[in-house]
């Protein structure tokens, strides 16, 4: 097979220097590094280092007298499996989101088509400034993976976010992007996200604490292993993921009605949705106005959205769904799988520190027909990629079966 090409941007930050530990780290993983580095830069650490590791030339100008002259950032660009930038500075973070390309680094990056990773490293002040804020999150909606800073002591003195994230953490979300990268290539996946709103009068709603961020970070995570992403989602106040196609609904009946409309040519369906299971049996058509001490509404079952695919399955497809409780968890997850024929249930516990609605982490049980496992402690977009990874082998075992 061929061998990867990591295609790193090395731009003019202190934290150069660990940049040129991470290349050797890769390359003894057996993978092709490309070096590519801003004039700044080169102040900093010298392209004979990255040379001496990559057994590559340094690529620095986009002028620069090249022996093949092939167009050398285009040859690279189309070569490149992931293209990370480390350190990414304040002022590399704003060329990239805003598609400037003055040097070979920016050049190369804006014509490359593959998983992108920056890894900020600055001073806590350029870091924690809302313009930067402003860049980091317009790259998040570009579909850039980022490794966020550490918090730590830096070289200027201060003491804040801003420090390079460990070298180690760097290499484990490369090795992931690179080792899931296709696992779904021709798959069409399915995700419900959010939360749902049933009204009881045109002022007002009941609803869920759901964030929808583990269905937005499934469809991430699908997305990067190559396939194509459908996703459905309640009202939610998050980016929608670049490349990734999104029906918006309101209500658990909006959602079913869009989950009819788009489950059966779906290989993979996922339903992260936190779904209300009643809704108001009538809702007013006006204010429901403040009367006595009691109000009294009566609520009708939803319809259950998992169970009618479970019902409805088109062949070969894997169903996975989710399965937030506050007690007993594995018991109700494990008579969830069963009870609604599906093939994978996801269950998490409110309680556990780490998991749950709103945060950016999950702690999560997998449970399928014959085999549970409990993951550690990691960020939904990396549950995202543990997930499909599972769901990717139970397609391929189902097709070939």
């Amino acid at each position: 097979t061929m061998k990867k090409t990591v295609v790193l941007g090395v731009s003019g930050g202190i934290a150069a220097f660990k940049a040129a530990q991470l290349t050797s780290n890769l390359i003894k993983k057996g993978y092709d590094v490309e070096v590519i580095m801003t004039q700044n830069a080169t102040e900093f650490i010298t392209p004979l280092t990255f040379e001496s590791l990559t057994k590559h030339n340094v690529m620095v100008s986009t002028f620069e007298k090249v022996a093949d002259r092939s167009v050398k950032h285009i040859s690279i660009a189309h070569r490149a499996d992931i293209f990370v930038l480390v350190p990414a500075t304040a002022n590399v973070i704003a060329k990239i989101v805003h598609g400037l390309a003055d040097d070979m680094l920016t050049t190369t990056f804006l014509a490359a088509d593959c998983p992108k990773v920056i890894c900020p490293a600055m001073n806590t002040g350029m870091y924690e400034n809302p313009v930067t804020q402003k860049n980091l999150e317009a790259a998040k909606a570009l579909g850039y993976e980022l490794v966020e800073p550490e918090v730590g002591y830096l070289a200027c003195g201060d003491t804040g976010k801003g420090k390079l994230a460990d070298i180690t953490h760097i290499e484990e979300c490369i090795c992931r992007i690179l080792e899931t990268t296709g696992l779904l290539r021709g798959k069409r996946v399915l995700v419900t996200a959010g939360p749902t709103r049933e009204a009881l009068d045109p002022v007002r709603f009941i609803s869920n604490h759901s964030s929808g961020k583990m269905g937005y970070e499934i469809a991430r995570a699908a997305r990067d292993m190559g396939a194509d992403v459908t996703l459905i989602s309640g009202p939610v106040q998050l980016n929608v993921p670049h490349g990734v196609r999104v029906v918006q609904v309101v209500s658990a009946q909006d959602m079913f009605e869009a989950v009819q409309q788009e489950y059966a040519d779906c290989d993979i369906i996922i339903k992260a949705a936190a779904v209300g299971d009643y809704r108001a049996q009538k809702t007013e058509e006006n204010k429901i106005k403040k009367q006595g001490e009691f109000l009294e509404i009566t609520f009708v079952k939803n319809p259950d959205i998992l169970a009618w695919l479970g019902e409805h399955r088109v062949s070969n497809q894997i169903i996975c769904g989710f399965a937030m409780e506050t007690e007993h968890l594995l018991e109700h997850a494990a008579e969830k799988l069963n009870r609604k024929n599906c093939d994978m249930i996801v269950a998490n516990n409110l309680h556990e520190q780490g998991a749950g609605f709103q945060g950016d982490t999950n702690v999560v049980t997998l449970l399928q027909k014959n085999h549970t496992e409990t993951l550690d402690l990691m960020s939904k977009y990396e549950v995202g990629v543990e997930i499909l990874t599972r769901l990717a082998a139970l397609s391929k075992e189902r097709g070939e079966a």
